[in-house]
């Protein structure tokens, strides 16, 4: 038996249990949550607000959850939700997140909550573990991308058709500021391409003097293009504005998708300033 998996436990007796518990057949793994993560305040936190949730949605059939653990292995409470078939609270936690995220996805989810974990393989030579560390929610950073990644998944791909409206909305906020410049903008898709409208943009919103060295007014390359679209990602990530990875050569290439990424990220800052 590999001497390692009595350290993960924090009684002998523990690991007998678990044992007892979960029988591993030869050349199954099974990974599940530390003991010891009981002691990890935000994992608690999550269990609690997610226990509540659950206790709120069923409130109607009479249902009461007091533990993750306890009272959804069996499924019966999770016939309101979804089935889990298995008593692991590490899966548990992760379907209940997804179930919570999916049909409510305004609910506060603690972010960046991890845990410990082990996986623990019935080897021909005996037991074998591996200790990692695994996210049950992700940071707030990421979770806030991937929510806007999928904003804009779910519009090109299941609503084309407001696709238009969305791009007057970015439109009339465009030109709401560099309008001032004396410039109107009419085709998001060409006209952002070689970043010189974009790092305009940005200067009127942000408050920046922008030296004409700095950047290509005129660019008469693609490097150049290059250079202007990597120079205002720059400037939205120094100012806090952008917190998810940006492949300028898509903007270069007027992709259209990429380019309201970037505008989104202004928008949602100055939508509501006054002309």
């Amino acid at each position: 038996m590999d001497p390692d998996i009595l350290n993960v436990f924090t009684q002998p007796a523990a690991l007998n249990q678990f044992l007892v518990e979960n029988v591993i057949t030869p050349g199954e793994k099974k990974k599940l949550i530390k003991p010891t993560a009981s002691n990890n305040p935000k994992l608690e936190e999550l269990k609690l607000l997610l226990i509540d949730w659950i206790n709120t949605t069923l409130k109607q059939e009479h249902i009461v959850v007091k533990s993750l653990e306890e009272d959804l292995y069996d499924g019966l409470v999770l016939h309101h939700l979804l089935a889990i078939l298995t008593k692991d609270l590490l899966s548990t936690l992760h379907l209940l997140v997804a179930i919570a995220k999916h049909f409510q996805p305004s609910l506060a989810i603690p972010p960046n909550v991890q845990v410990e974990t082990i996986t623990i393989e019935n080897t021909s030579k005996g037991l074998k573990t591996t200790s990692a560390v695994e996210y049950i929610t992700g940071s707030k950073e990421n979770l806030e991308e991937q929510s806007m990644d999928d904003a804009f998944d779910e519009l090109f791909s299941r609503a084309p058709d407001r696709l238009d409206d969305v791009k007057k909305v970015f439109l009339q906020f465009v030109n709401q500021h560099v309008g001032k410049l004396g410039l109107n903008v009419k085709d998001m898709e060409s006209q952002f391409a070689d970043g010189v409208l974009l790092l305009l943009l940005i200067g009127q919103l942000e408050g920046y003097f922008l030296n004409l060295r700095d950047f290509f007014l005129t660019p008469a390359s693609t490097t150049e293009m290059l250079h202007n679209v990597n120079l205002a990602l720059d400037l939205l990530t120094d100012g806090g504005l952008l917190n998810f990875s940006v492949n300028s050569e898509d903007i270069v290439k007027g992709d259209m998708k990429s380019t309201m990424r970037i505008l989104y990220c202004l928008y949602s800052k100055y939508k509501t300033k006054e002309t």
